[in-house]
Order: structure tokens, then sequence, then C-alpha cells
């Protein structure tokens, strides 16, 4: 799936000369919690969310707790957050930083964007203008809509089960190695020393998703450091 297949076209935008109040409630009146700025042009020139409205004097949540020496010498960020929480407007307070993806982006991509830069949703543009909206709901929704595979009668033989779970595991830096893994009566016996718990537990779910697969064992010994190595 791409960009296109579940965005939200119905984009709500805010402008930079809009005060802060004034976003406040087109997000409550629209339920959202966050919209791209759009210059007259209707190119994006930042984005504002409800992160960017928490620290506020006017709630009287302006005042930040400092956690460090550095916070507290620090001019340039208590000027920063003075910015933040007495300006007035959305230019003042919006990130102008913004990234944005196409809409023939593949959604894994998209997922990708969102997880490394602890963003809630993305902007998708198309010759410089927006054209939708992305957020970690819309990917939930995404899920949830896909349909059912049906339940498969087909019963692996237990070498035909091993040798799809090896193709599963193969490359993957966490697989184990071919000794490592029997399979009986459609049990899959997991056996060897591991360096992580993770490790056995992935390799435990890539199994049970293989037909015909029962239950999985896990007769795995943690991997013991020798001291001085």
């Amino acid at each position: 799936m791409r960009a296109s297949d579940v965005m939200t076209t119905n984009v709500i935008s805010v402008t930079p000369d809009m005060t802060i109040r004034q976003v406040a409630k087109v997000f409550v009146h629209n339920g959202i919690s966050g919209a791209p700025v759009l210059d007259t042009d209707g190119s994006i020139a930042g984005m504002i969310s409800e992160g960017d409205l928490l620290r506020r004097c006017e709630i009287g949540t302006d005042e930040r707790t400092r956690t460090s020496w550095l916070d507290i010498w620090s001019a340039s960020h208590e000027a920063r957050d003075y910015v933040k929480t007495h300006a007035v407007k959305v230019s003042d307070v919006m990130t102008t930083e913004v990234v944005t993806v196409q809409p023939d982006t593949p959604l894994g991509e998209v997922a990708g964007i969102l997880e490394a830069r602890h963003i809630k949703r993305v902007p998708v543009t198309k010759a410089g203008r927006v054209v939708g909206i992305i957020s970690r709901a819309n990917l939930v929704q995404a899920l949830a809509s896909v349909p059912d595979e049906p339940v498969s009668n087909a019963t692996l033989s237990d070498a035909e089960i091993r040798a799809a779970l090896m193709g599963e595991l193969a490359g993957r830096k966490w697989g184990f190695a071919g000794r490592n893994i029997v399979v009986t009566d459609g049990v899959v016996h997991l056996w060897g020393v591991f360096q992580s718990a993770e490790a056995v537990n992935a390799v435990r779910v890539a199994a049970q998703n293989i037909p015909g697969v029962k239950h999985v064992e896990d007769h795995t010994e943690p991997y013991q450091m020798v001291p001085g190595i």
C-alpha cells in the first residue's frame, strides 16, 4: 500500500499569521491534533501540533522544570522556551523543518519516518502542494481494514514446516542456525544457546505463522559471558 491509499485528503490547514488561540479552537472544533501551516500561495511553511501548545503562559503551563545545569545556564535555550510559551502568532511557534512524502510513497517508508522522527503525522505533497496528510491513526485504520486471511486446511509435513521456517529466518541476524530447530508432529523445538530473549521470541512468532504448527517449545539457554573476555 502507498500513501495515497490511506491518506486523509480533506486537510485542515492554518496560516502563519493566525493566533495560537485561533489554532487551538481549530483543533478543538475539528477534533484534530495537528495541521500543516500554509502560506498564501498554498505552499507548506511549517507544521503545528498540540505538542506546540502544551506549555503556554495563558494557562500557567509555561514554567519548565530544569533537568540539568546546562539548561539552567543556557540563555538561548531559555529564550527559545519564552518564545514557545509567549508568542502570539503561529509563525513563531510552528515547526519549520517539515518532512513530507509523495502520494506514491510506500507505507513502510511512511511508518519509518514517523518512527524515526518521533512525529505523529506527515503531509503528503504533489508538485509542492499539500494533497493529503497521513497520521499514525491512518496506519492503524489501514491495518484494521486488511481482510482476514482465510483459514488454511493444508497440513504441512514436519520437513515442510522446518523448510518454511528456515526460509523465513534466512538472512535475518536473529535467526537460528538449522541445527537448532527440530520439528516433530507439528511441534517446533528450539535448541541451543541464544544471545537475546528477543531473538527466541521472534523465532517463535515466525514459527507460529506457519500452517500446521501446533505450538513451539523453547529449550534454549542464555549465552553466558566469560569473565575477563
